[in-house]
């Protein structure tokens, strides 16, 4: 069974309202932006970070592409 092929989900946490939206992980892409829903912040990725998952996310982006060549 290869479970690579299941879709990989984070959930992102707002920094400024603490507001909590699970999203799927974009397969071979970067998202660098993300609107909050609850409070309209945009959450722009932090120095150093590839994405907004890896910037404010449970999972990482790494952790996803890393499953998907597996």
């Amino acid at each position: 069974m290869n479970i690579a092929l299941e879709n990989q989900h984070s959930t992102i946490t707002c920094p400024y309202c603490q507001a909590s939206e699970r999203l799927e992980l974009p397969r071979g892409s970067s998202q660098h932006l993300y609107r909050c829903r609850a409070c309209s912040n945009i959450l722009k990725t932090k120095s150093g970070d590839c994405c907004i998952f890896c910037s404010f996310g449970d999972v990482d982006c790494s952790n996803a592409e890393q499953n998907l060549a597996a």
